[in-house]
């Protein structure tokens, strides 16, 4: 009788595992994505692959790496799989919001105001060095990136899905640059720190160079997704499995944050949902169609870095907000 039970129990996880989401097609697009970006960038692996889990979890990413890292080049590369409209704004200390959201113009043939939009309007928003501008013109953003759609004139103006933006930034220069407010890091899905290659890497970077006369064919790049993909795709992860004591681990990271003697300021709840969203994103691009503790500690580190603020003290210690994550993650014990 209990080989019986035991038979049916096993043709029973058959049906329910043949049931589960066919994730082929996704798994072969990322894969697709990162050949193409692969004909121009060696290595970065990791970051091509987080911001692939951005886009899957409908989440912006914030780039931080020193200048010639590639940060703005691999960003236009993804955007060129992307078969959307991009826009590229470059910004300065002399950048004002309506450069960015657009403006009423007075058009005299109608004897009415027109609203002209700015380059926001586009699917997917590479800002570089956004930390150039001023508190005014980084708050133009704050609206945009969180409800996507912006309000001008008392009247809302919705993006086009996706709506995705990609900004990067400059750790080290500080001269003529404005710090980011709490606020606006919380609404980034992670922040990706971008660092130098290895021997290895820079040997192909030279010889890939020298190979393509210095010359980059941003034409040779494919597209891969469609914007009725992306949004399936999305779709796709949102039915991901999540058990509920995984759902409680992240909570346990989370409020531990809040808790933790090390920091200031701890995460926000929209940070517990980015860390589910990104995990989500991770197993499906790994071919599962739930999620694992693996997958949380994975996301956890870039969702949480740039969302917490240690202590004065600990600041002056050295201390890193890296640093205090990797304790709290390795501190939490692991649901099994």
């Amino acid at each position: 009788m209990e080989n019986i039970n035991r038979d049916i129990e096993s043709e029973n996880e058959n049906v329910n595992f043949n049931a589960r989401i066919d994730l082929s097609p996704l798994q072969q697009a990322v894969e697709a994505i990162k050949t193409e970006i692969g004909k121009v960038i060696v290595g970065q692996e990791e970051f091509v692959e987080f911001m692939i889990i951005s886009i899957l979890a409908n989440g912006h990413t914030l780039i931080e790496g020193v200048p010639g890292v590639a940060k703005t080049i691999t960003a236009k590369l993804i955007a060129k799989t992307l078969n959307v409209d991009f826009s590229r704004i470059q910004f300065t200390p002399d950048l004002m919001p309506s450069d960015i959201l657009g403006t009423s113009v007075f058009n005299v043939k109608t004897n009415e105001f027109e609203f002209k939009k700015g380059p926001i309007f586009s699917n997917i928003v590479l800002i570089d060095e956004i930390n150039r501008s001023p508190a005014k013109t980084q708050a133009a953003l704050f609206e945009v990136m969180a409800e996507r759609q912006i309000t001008i004139d008392g009247i809302h103006h919705d993006m086009q899905p996706p709506f995705l933006v990609f900004a990067t930034q400059n750790p080290i220069e500080q001269e003529g640059t404005y710090r980011l407010p709490e606020a606006q890091l919380d609404r980034f899905l992670f922040k990706i720190d971008v660092n130098y290659p290895n021997l290895e890497e820079e040997i192909a970077i030279i010889t890939g160079n020298h190979q393509r006369k210095d010359v980059i064919d941003f034409d040779a790049i494919q597209p891969i997704l469609t914007a009725d993909k992306i949004a399936e795709y999305q779709n796709t992860i949102k039915d991901i499995l999540v058990e509920d004591h995984l759902i409680s681990y992240i909570a346990s990271i989370v409020i531990n944050t809040r808790n933790n003697p090390n920091l200031y300021l701890g995460a926000s709840p929209r940070a517990s949902i980015a860390i589910l969203n990104a995990a989500k994103a991770n197993a499906a691009i790994n071919g599962r169609d739930f999620v694992t503790p693996d997958d949380i500690k994975r996301c956890a580190k870039g969702v949480l870095n740039h969302r917490l603020v240690l202590t004065p003290e600990r600041e002056m210690e050295g201390f890193t907000t890296e640093k205090v994550v990797s304790q709290i993650l390795e501190t939490i014990e692991i649901p099994r």
